[in-house]
């Protein structure tokens, strides 16, 4: 087999690549943010200026920055650009329209998918980094509009993970965080019995999905399951077996 170089591009093989946000938090296992979460390559390039309080305030003028490590991230050979946090669902359109890969920048990006799995008069439950900035707008930037049932629980009030993921102070203790996310889960069950999914919105929410399935015993989809589905849809492999 013959392979040809590709001019600019300096290390090969990275399919996913994540634009990350600037930010304190520490990115354990299971997070978006580590390499270690996955079982392929990624490649991850910062954005500069993009932080978390930026884009929770909805400043488009990040715009021209994200186009730029988009670009980066393609020129380096990623078949695909995906981000760091589910609110940049901002900036999915505008970015799709521009790179050449496909972009899915929100977990968010799942609902519509997630929604027709489930039956008449049954919701999403949607697990939220601060349910105040998860507001309509947002929401139709990634195909969710009032047709949608929906159930929207925030974090932002849950102590240990306000810190760590909002404030970020630099100090993250799992343990404290797993337990305010599967009390919320099953909160959110019993605010509303139609949740039959859920799906953990923010990037740093992961770690915590087997638990929360444990103690709702419901599907429940992250970032992960999204970068996984994206990633066997860019880098298809062959089938060997036997009949």
């Amino acid at each position: 087999m013959i392979y040809k170089v590709k001019r600019r591009q300096g290390s090969y093989g990275e399919a996913i690549g994540i634009l990350q946000v600037e930010g304190l938090v520490p990115c354990i296992p299971g997070s978006v943010s580590n390499a270690s979460t996955y079982s392929f390559p990624v490649r991850f390039q910062g954005v500069k200026g993009l932080s978390v309080e930026r884009i929770f305030a909805k400043d488009l003028t990040l715009l021209d920055s994200v186009i730029e490590a988009g670009e980066e991230l393609v020129k380096e050979g990623v078949k695909a650009v995906t981000s760091s946090c589910g609110y940049m669902a901002l900036f999915q359109k505008e970015l799709a329209n521009h790179l050449e890969v496909p972009v899915f920048l929100s977990s968010l990006l799942q609902v519509p998918l997630i929604s027709r799995m489930l039956g008449d008069g049954e919701k999403v439950g949607i697990m939220c980094a601060n349910s105040q900035v998860l507001d309509t707008p947002l929401l139709e930037k990634v195909g969710v509009d009032s047709s949608v049932p929906l159930h929207i629980k925030g974090l932002e009030s849950k102590e240990n993970f306000a810190k760590a993921i909002l404030e970020e102070v630099g100090m993250l203790d799992s343990d404290k965080i797993e337990k305010e996310v599967v009390s919320s889960a099953k909160e959110m069950i019993q605010e509303e019995p139609k949740v039959k999914a859920i799906l953990l919105e923010c990037s740093e929410l992961p770690p915590y999905g087997a638990a929360v399935q444990e103690a709702v015993g419901l599907p429940v989809f992250d970032f992960i399951t999204m970068i996984n589905y994206v990633y066997y849809a860019v880098v298809k492999k062959g089938f060997y077996g036997f009949m």
